[in-house]
């Protein structure tokens, strides 16, 4: 369960307050400006971020180092020197993902036989206009400090409440998942199943969606993770079908209720008989295990037209919609 001690859990960086240090190997030349508290813990008050990133370089060398903050001098976590300088180096973002107004926007998912609206993904972005960070950069940033088991859960609350507010019942809502953050399913899904039943949404209409396919290093895992979500009576995806490791053979092992393919295959497919090829030995094995297709990334009429001749049953991209915070009820293509 390495790193479930840390799900969830903010660590906040005060501008004033104390430092705490924790190591095996406190010295007295190291702590002269530092109260002891026991052998191992000593602390300093501070007023400044500066004096913080001075005592990051003086002891960036001592071994087994923990450090910590506190508007006390009562320590309230401690965590490595490493992680403790990433987030301390990013503390702008870092108190964004912990702390910062977050929304999601809807980008419609349609039946390519009819164009109505099947459902919406869910794409998280900040409610912040003055700052200008991607939902890439927040998740990178959350990977290297270890918080994105923090930030994929504010991420998946705040799809639900959107789903709640503004999809109608009946449609399907994809929202998208870290299956790294999901140690033990039993136990890192409940703040999941809560947040549904706390908004009263029904489960059968929530596909949640594998995002990080190509970092796939134990399928058996990743499985007891769909199924728990399909206990819930939820739905599952896989993301990128196509892409790095996330290949037509993880159909028949992960078994999900969707697949979507990787966008590209999608692009400019009407001009390319390889990847026409691709897509028909895709949409022929998923539709052989009973599995929905969608074809993503569509930009093109052409795209649409491509896919939807080959039998996919859903398509997703700008052709359709764009995500927006207001979600688009009708599909007029032309």
């Amino acid at each position: 369960m390495t790193n479930c001690v840390h799900c969830g859990i903010s660590f906040d960086f005060y501008e004033e307050g104390f430092l705490f240090i924790e190591s095996n190997h406190i010295h007295p030349h190291m702590t002269a400006a530092y109260h002891m508290m026991n052998d191992y813990i000593a602390y300093m008050p501070y007023t400044s971020f500066s004096t913080i990133e001075d005592e990051l370089n003086r002891l960036k060398h001592v071994a087994d180092l923990r450090m910590g903050l506190s508007r006390t001098n009562k320590p309230e976590r401690l965590i490595d020197l490493k992680t403790f300088e990433l987030r301390f180096h990013e503390k702008d973002t870092v108190n964004l993902i912990q702390h910062g107004e977050l929304v999601s926007y809807l980008q419609p998912i349609v039946s390519l036989q009819t164009n109505e609206v099947y459902g919406y993904e869910s794409l998280l972005r900040t409610t912040n206009s003055h700052v200008s960070l991607s939902p890439g950069k927040l998740f990178d940033v959350a990977t290297k400090t270890g918080l994105h088991s923090l930030l994929d859960q504010r991420a998946r609350e705040t799809a639900v409440k959107a789903r709640k507010a503004k999809v109608p019942a009946g449609l399907k809502s994809f929202i998208n998942f870290l299956p790294s953050t999901i140690y033990n399913p039993d136990f890192c899904l409940q703040h999941t199943f809560k947040i549904v039943e706390k908004y009263q949404v029904n489960p059968q209409d929530l596909v949640f969606e594998v995002v990080e396919t190509e970092k796939i290093v134990d399928v058996i895992h990743l499985k007891t993770v769909l199924d728990r979500y399909k206990k819930e009576g939820m739905k599952v995806a896989l993301d990128d079908v196509g892409s790095g490791f996330s290949t037509l053979d993880m159909l028949e092992m992960l078994k999900p209720d969707y697949v979507k393919i990787d966008r590209s295959y999608i692009s400019f497919c009407d001009q390319d008989q390889n990847k026409i090829d691709f897509l028909k030995e895709a949409n022929k094995r998923a539709q052989a295990l009973g599995i929905v297709t969608l074809a993503e990334g569509i930009e093109r009429i052409e795209e649409a037209q491509v896919c939807k001749s080959l039998g996919y049953d859903l398509g997703q991209g700008y052709l359709f919609g764009k995500p927006a915070e207001s979600p688009k009820m009708t599909i007029n293509i032309g």
